[in-house]
């Protein structure tokens, strides 16, 4: 069976892109990085993609608002090339950067259905402060999303400044009701973080990690998946790596971020 095609978007403060085409690649994907201004020069490769990542970074240094100014060149250069990706059989995964280039798209939760509207914000962190740190995040079982698919808990870090997501009464509620959170800030026990920090780093309401489409097929989220793909990458890999050694456990290879781009790859099984 041929291997999803995956495009990874880059250029101009967009930093996660490399990583982000090894993760694919460790799940069985055909990852390419292709700069944005190849993107609008030759619009049509879009159709030869199966999926489109908008990885973290700093786009065009957060000017005029985090994602704001990457999200308005795609707007105003491929709007239509977008929306019929979109209206294919595709996946869409933004991260950190990119869920907020994704949000003000209108790409998620896209009740619009167009890409003029953001109905959802990634405010700037209740602490005032740009946040680096590893959290815990419960999976949503119920949500329809593809890229959290059997998954139940995630241990990845956070890395913004402007990721406390928002939503008014209306939209937020109809998120809840049709099950379109797919992932929230949790204690490592499981325990909901209950807008505390550091679990809740942000301030989120309701604990709001990931969000996806009522496809499944679009998430955007602010945790960074592709900076756990091997077990030590974690922060307290060292730690688990004797305990398991003194319990006689087998020591993992894989970090939990892989399980994502794997749930991507097997759609297209």
């Amino acid at each position: 069976m041929a291997k999803p095609t995956i495009l990874v978007l880059t250029g101009y403060g967009i930093n996660c892109d490399e990583e982000v085409r090894y993760s694919f690649a460790c799940a069985g994907a055909n990852a390419r990085i292709v700069h944005i201004n190849d993107i609008i020069e030759t619009p049509a490769m879009l159709a030869g993609f199966q999926v489109i990542v908008f990885p973290g970074g700093f786009a065009y240094g957060d000017d005029t608002g985090s994602g704001k100014a990457l999200a308005n060149r795609i707007r105003s250069n491929l709007r239509e090339e977008v929306a019929a990706f979109a209206a294919r059989d595709t996946l869409m995964l933004g991260i950190c950067n990119g869920f907020q280039v994704m949000v003000a798209l209108g790409l998620v939760p896209a009740f619009s259905g167009t890409m003029e509207l953001a109905e959802v914000a990634l405010e700037h962190n209740a602490s005032a402060r740009y946040e680096c740190r590893w959290v815990d995040l419960a999976i949503e079982a119920a949500s329809p999303c593809v890229f959290t698919k059997g998954m139940g808990a995630l241990h990845v870090p956070v890395a913004h400044g402007e990721g406390n997501f928002y939503a008014p009464p209306a939209v937020y509620e109809r998120l809840e009701r049709e099950k379109l959170v797919a992932m929230r800030y949790s204690r490592s026990n499981g325990a909901p973080a209950a807008g505390e920090f550091p679990f809740n780093p942000n301030g989120s309401m309701g604990d709001v990690a990931a969000i996806c489409d009522s496809t499944g097929r679009r998430m955007g989220m602010m945790p960074h998946p592709e900076r756990h793909i091997l077990f030590y990458h974690r922060e307290d890999w060292t730690l688990l790596r004797e305990k398991a050694r003194r319990e006689g456990r087998e020591i993992p290879e894989e970090g939990e971020g892989l399980a994502i781009f794997r749930n991507a790859v097997r759609y297209f099984e």
